[in-house]
């Protein structure tokens, strides 16, 4: 892993592929536990979290839906400040157990946002599971139940993680070089 160049910042290695691979099939197997014969609905928050919940879901062996929704922060390297819902979801939740997948809870502005509107649904039960948490930048208490790596307040690229839509194919995780 060497310094990669995207747009015009540079961004240094910090997780290998391997680490995250080895991380979620972690996460799989407390899952695979914790929802044996219940059926969970994972509802994947895209743009970000498409590789997370593609290896995530692979990775399980119990029986489970995916269905996903688009809502965004980010402008650049900094939050907007403004959660905005691109995608609605279509799927009932009511009775339901339901895992949310994020690739990187950051300030919790987007979550604190959009778990009142699953609440609503009334889920049997609402977790979330996410790659990343940055319990520096948390501004909204969000309580993550599934984490891959807490890290630090820093701008990250790749594993599904952008800069203004490059960058999410890089297969490890590189951080802003400051």
């Amino acid at each position: 892993m060497s310094i990669v160049r995207v747009h015009d910042k540079d961004f240094e290695p910090y997780l290998p592929a391997e680490q995250i691979t080895k991380k979620i099939k972690e996460i799989a197997e407390r899952m695979d536990t914790d929802y044996d014969g219940k059926k969970p609905l994972f509802v994947a928050i895209l743009n970000g979290s498409f590789m997370f919940a593609s290896d995530l879901f692979k990775s399980l062996t119990i029986e489970a839906e995916i269905c996903f929704i688009k809502l965004a922060s980010y402008k650049g390297t900094k939050s907007s400040g403004q959660v905005i819902t691109a995608i609605g979801l279509d799927t009932d939740m009511h009775g339901r157990h339901v895992v949310i997948l994020e690739d990187i809870v950051d300030t919790g502005k987007t979550l604190s946002e959009f778990l009142p509107q699953l609440e609503h649904q009334q889920p049997a039960s609402l977790k979330i599971a996410a790659l990343l948490h940055k319990p520096e930048a948390t501004v909204y208490p969000i309580s993550v139940d599934y984490l891959g790596f807490s890290v630090p307040n820093k701008f990250l690229l790749g594993y599904g993680l952008d800069y203004d839509g490059l960058g999410r194919n890089i297969p490890s995780i590189y951080k802003l070089v400051e």
